[in-house]
């Protein structure tokens, strides 16, 4: 049984605050859990319901980490869902160090992305094309935010996230392929053979890349409209301009 304390401290892991405080976060549902015992991931503690251990396949996994079991409603208590998925993590947030990305393989850059959802679904898809390395802005929202990680559908275990000073890294000489940036002018993104070793950049939701980093581009690129009939969207969800480029990204290269 849970005491108070404990579900006190579990949930405040919820809070940005207490995560960078504890260098923890949760993480919830079978699948994401199941990829995260699988991951090179540190996990700390681990929580179900009686039934989610009986069906899950935990037992297969000969996982060393001891699952408490727990009753539906102390579930309910330390979730960060509105309906609670019958198991919950505690991981160690990875520390990934920018000295260890590699260049030789294509590289997913992120400026300014605020909204969770968006993060997530990014990384779930960058997970999808074989991109392994997305590098965020300092002012991209966290990749341990509860819905960040809910979003990503477990790929979060796969995929090394790194934030850094965007200009600085887009000046480092290790950079062998060209800094491509998207915006809605300049060359389309149909006409770009791609190489190994570019970058693709994906700017805020409102406000675009930004000028800093705008002036580390190589080559502006959009995505262009197919709508030939008079009015359209003003602009493209970030979320879908990066499956795009990430698609042609990782389809067209020379």
């Amino acid at each position: 049984m849970l005491s108070k304390n404990r579900i006190s401290e579990i949930r405040k892991l919820s809070q940005k605050k207490f995560r960078e405080e504890s260098g923890l976060f949760i993480v919830e549902g079978t699948k994401s859990v199941m990829d995260l015992l699988r991951s090179e991931l540190i996990v700390n503690e681990l929580y179900a319901t009686e039934g989610w251990m009986e069906k899950s396949g935990y037992a297969q996994l000969h996982c060393k980490i001891p699952c408490e079991i727990i009753t539906e409603k102390e579930l309910e208590r330390i979730s960060c869902l509105t309906t609670p998925q019958e198991v919950l993590a505690i991981a160690v947030i990875p520390d990934y160090d920018i000295q260890q990305i590699n260049y030789q393989e294509n590289i997913l850059v992120l400026d300014g992305i605020r909204d969770p959802g968006n993060l997530g679904t990014i990384i779930r898809t960058a997970d999808w094309f074989g991109i392994r390395q997305v590098v965020c802005s300092p002012d991209c929202v966290e990749l341990t935010n509860p819905k960040t990680i809910q979003a990503t559908m477990g790929s979060f275990s796969r995929i090394r996230v790194f934030y850094t000073d965007l200009p600085t890294f887009l000046s480092s000489e290790k950079i062998q392929g060209r800094i491509y940036g998207t915006f809605m002018n300049g060359k389309s993104i149909q006409d770009i053979v791609f190489q190994q070793t570019d970058l693709i950049i994906i700017g805020n939701e409102a406000n675009g890349i930004s000028p800093a980093v705008e002036k580390c581009i190589n080559e502006k690129i959009h995505i262009p409209s197919q709508n030939r009939k008079g009015e359209k969207a003003e602009s493209l969800n970030a979320s879908i301009a990066a499956a795009i480029s990430m698609y042609e990204l990782c389809g067209k290269k020379g």
